[in-house]
């Protein structure tokens, strides 16, 4: 049975695991949560809430990892009853050394978020830190490629956009990459799951207390503080996020 793989790249501080739970409460769809996550924590040497533990869950060979988002399913999956495949990934997880070819097999989709939000949640965790660590290049430099071998551009979606109204901005998003939308996806039971990587006990708490997606009202972004030494960072974070929203459905 051939699988359709979708790929959906994010950054941190988004809602990449409330619509892994929308992907997952369909029922002919497998999820994986952040392959790359081992790669990532073992190749830069980053120490991370049960690093240990989340590199001894997983492969650590990003080629390994690679060949099995292209060519198998998660083990819980019935191969005949999901013809979908989800994967959830974080474009920080991205490293100079992979080669992204592997992709080409995928369909790949992005989700985007207002980059001063993201960066003024993440300096609350991490007082320094990179525009690479938030995955901001690492997501422009995939979409280009992407794009460029479509000849078109590939699905974006907004975090904001698909809090307003999850309906429409879903809906568009299963017809851009060719499967039905199912209503099952606005809304699904609260808690764990046995797909959500081992490190859900240490970031999971708030998505494990939803049943779907939820409006938040957000502070308007310049009354958003950021430490002064992102500032800079912000502005060029902000030049990946326009060109992308451009896209977004």
């Amino acid at each position: 049975m051939s699988v359709l793989r979708i790929a959906m790249w994010s950054g941190p501080r988004n809602i990449s695991t409330a619509l892994m739970r929308a992907f997952e409460n369909r029922p002919d769809c497998a999820v994986v949560d952040e392959p790359f996550y081992g790669y990532y924590l073992k190749a830069t040497g980053l120490e991370h809430p049960a690093g240990a533990e989340v590199m001894a869950s997983m492969s650590c060979e990003w080629r390994e990892v690679a060949r099995q988002l292209c060519e198998e399913l998660p083990e819980t999956a019935n191969p005949a009853s999901c013809p979908v495949f989800y994967q959830k990934h974080m474009t920080q997880h991205i490293l100079p050394a992979m080669d992204m070819g592997w992709t080409d097999g995928l369909q790949n989709c992005f989700l985007i978020r207002e980059p001063r939000r993201i960066i003024a949640s993440y300096a609350k965790v991490r007082p320094q830190f990179a525009i690479e660590e938030l995955g901001f290049p690492q997501q422009w430099a995939l979409f280009q490629r992407v794009a460029d071998r479509l000849g078109a551009a590939p699905p974006v979606i907004d975090s904001a956009r698909t809090l307003r109204d999850p309906e429409r901005v879903l809906s568009d998003l299963c017809a851009r990459v060719g499967i039905p939308f199912s209503a099952r996806m606005l809304h699904w039971p609260a808690g764990r799951r046995a797909s959500d990587g081992v490190w859900a006990p240490h970031w999971y708490a708030a998505v494990e207390r939803t049943t779907g997606f939820e409006p938040v009202s957000e502070v308007p972004l310049a009354e958003i503080p950021v430490p002064p030494g992102c500032e800079a960072m912000c502005e060029e974070a902000e030049g990946f996020y326009s060109r992308l929203l451009q896209h977004a459905l």
